[in-house]
């Protein structure tokens, strides 16, 4: 059974990014930026569509002068799966910054109840619906979450199908070094590349697209993978990956890999995008 996800109170949002209850922009954007307050996104998206933010986060900052305007973003569950949660539930992603290093942007994702896995989805699947600072905020939003509202039985049904595409291993490691340009540049050599494949539970001892993309995110993300730089002939260990922006690009690559994978291994397969 799924376990139950408590939303976050504005208290809880506060604690963890600050950044979220900014009322002014940084002072370098110009006169011309139109600044939108990301707490009020949230709230809206609570009280009016029924969309509870559950997770937030916000990127370091290099310069001190830059904290509280920083890039940083929102995962939102709809009520009715915060009630009644299923294995993969859609979520929408707010992504904003008050510094203009990110457009406000609303976006679907998944999140996958056996590791806490938060997936963005593909621009090629759904794309994202990028609030300009500018025009009817009201009238965009409402627009976003009726475009998520409506692909949200599409992604749901595209998830079902890689899971009943299965892989051999040879096919396993294929979509591995497909993906692995995403994580390490071309003069990192790793010692065991193979170790990216290995699950993390036992839940996740599986062969179908969809295990492997997800068991392929989270080591990408979180493990620590051994390697030496063909260039100066130095050894590495990965860190965990921090940056939203870097985790949205292996996010984004992996399922554009597997929807490949998935089109070449079933021909009925389609793209949402279709």
């Amino acid at each position: 059974m799924s376990k139950t996800i408590k939303p976050l109170n504005n208290e809880e949002l506060r604690i963890q990014a600050p950044s979220l209850f900014q009322d002014q922009p940084y002072h370098e954007v110009s006169d011309k930026y139109h600044f939108i307050p990301t707490i009020d996104i949230v709230e809206q998206l609570r009280n009016e569509f029924g969309w509870y933010p559950v997770a937030v986060c916000q990127s370091d900052v290099k310069s001190l002068d830059k904290d509280g305007f920083q890039q940083h973003y929102v995962r939102f569950q709809n009520f009715s799966d915060l009630i009644n949660p299923s294995d993969n539930v859609v979520e929408l992603l707010l992504f904003n910054s008050h510094d203009r290093s990110k457009s406000f942007t609303i976006s679907a994702g998944i999140y996958r109840y056996i590791c806490s896995n938060g997936l963005v989805i593909a621009d090629s699947v759904f794309d994202s619906y990028k609030i300009k600072h500018l025009g009817d905020r009201e009238n965009d939003v409402a627009n976003a979450v009726s475009r998520i509202t409506q692909v949200k039985p599409k992604l749901l049904s595209k998830i079902s199908k890689f899971e009943n595409i299965i892989l051999n291993q040879d096919e396993k490691e294929a979509f591995l070094q497909s993906a692995i340009p995403l994580r390490f540049k071309d003069h990192l050599e790793l010692d065991n590349p193979n170790d990216l494949l290995a699950p993390l539970r036992a839940e996740d001892m599986k062969n179908d697209i969809y295990t492997t993309l997800n068991v392929l995110q989270e080591n990408f993300l979180s493990s620590k993978i051994t390697g030496y730089n063909k260039d100066t002939g130095r050894r590495f260990t990965s860190k965990e990956i921090t940056s939203i922006s870097k985790d949205i690009e292996i996010n984004k690559g992996l399922w554009d890999i597997a929807e490949r994978i998935a089109s070449i291994k079933d021909s009925s397969y389609e793209s949402i995008a279709a």
